[in-house]
């Protein structure tokens, strides 16, 4: 990885040290060997993630505009923001500040609504998203295939996701104006937010997966890690005071959107199961521990 980096980038002697972490990507640690505070993050993904992975920096390029960091991207020696290389597409970000959140309290749940709130101003679509056959709401999520062979690796999944994506679909039908699309983070988990006690100010990181589709999927996946619906009332009224979706949209749609989020919890981890997919795990058992998960909240959620 070093030679890749220093073939690409203007960096000077690096230290390069793995780091563990997502299922859909291969991180390392990167620092400066005559200044180890010049840090950064290199994320590499497979050549078929190219599409969401460019969005992503371009995503977290806008929002770190607007004063939230999000670990952009530096500039290649080309001046290109990734880099093809053996084994996929490689991109240098620059190192955020903080502490991962973990998402109970109402402190850290109001800093999560209220940063994704941000980002999505930043993300919305300037247009009016009316329904039609141009709404991208409609489409979504356009990667889960309810015909797809990996969900029936267990006899639930198939009639649940149909269950949940029907559900959104009535959603869409009767919104009438529509639901408000953008960019989206796509998994902003509890320890993607990194607060920075001393410069008292919340990044969002790791936007690799980025996606284009209703706002209302980024909150409902983030009130899923804190627990809902049983947990994040915080996080969605920060969210509500900061962010770009109404309070009516919000109370109509984020219960589908969570069923929505569990279903495609359910398609993920039903494909890693059949294609017996180990990235990013060390035991073959936390896939199934996720396919269980969304089981479970599926059928206690209806």
């Amino acid at each position: 990885m070093r030679i890749a980096l220093q073939a690409h980038w203007e960096l000077g002697p690096v230290a390069v040290s793995s780091l563990s972490g997502g299922m859909n990507s291969a991180t390392w640690a990167v620092a400066g060997e005559e200044d180890p505070r010049r840090r950064w993050v290199a994320k590499l993904v497979r050549a078929d993630q190219r599409p969401e992975f460019l969005r992503g920096l371009d995503a977290a390029r806008r929002v770190q505009a607007v004063g939230i960091p999000t670990g952009v991207p530096e500039p290649t020696r080309g001046g290109a923001w990734s880099q093809d290389v053996a084994g996929g597409v490689l991109a240098l970000l620059r190192w955020v500040d903080g502490e991962p959140l973990d998402g109970p309290g109402t402190h850290e749940q109001t800093l999560m609504g209220t940063t994704l709130g941000r980002a999505h101003h930043a993300l919305r679509d300037t247009t009016a998203v009316t329904a039609g056959t141009s709404d991208p709401a409609r489409s979504f999520p356009a990667w889960v295939d309810v015909d797809a062979d990996h969900l029936a690796v267990e006899e639930w999944v198939r009639p649940a996701v149909r269950a949940a994506l029907a559900r959104y679909a009535g959603l869409v039908e009767g919104a009438g104006t529509g639901l408000t699309c953008g960019v989206l983070h796509g998994d902003p988990a509890q320890d993607a937010f990194l607060w920075s006690p001393v410069l008292r100010r919340c990044g969002l990181i790791d936007w690799s997966s980025a996606l284009r589709g209703p706002l209302l999927y980024d909150l409902a996946s983030a009130t899923m890690y804190v627990g809902a619906p049983d947990a994040g009332d915080a996080l969605v009224q920060a969210y509500a005071r900061t962010g770009p979706l109404s309070a009516a949209e919000i109370t109509l749609g984020l219960d589908v959107l969570l069923r929505v989020r569990w279903a495609v919890q359910a398609d993920y981890f039903a494909r890693r199961l059949a294609t017996d997919d180990r990235t990013g795990i060390s035991d073959p058992a936390d896939n199934l521990k996720g396919l269980r998960d969304a089981r479970d909240s599926l059928g206690r959620h209806g």
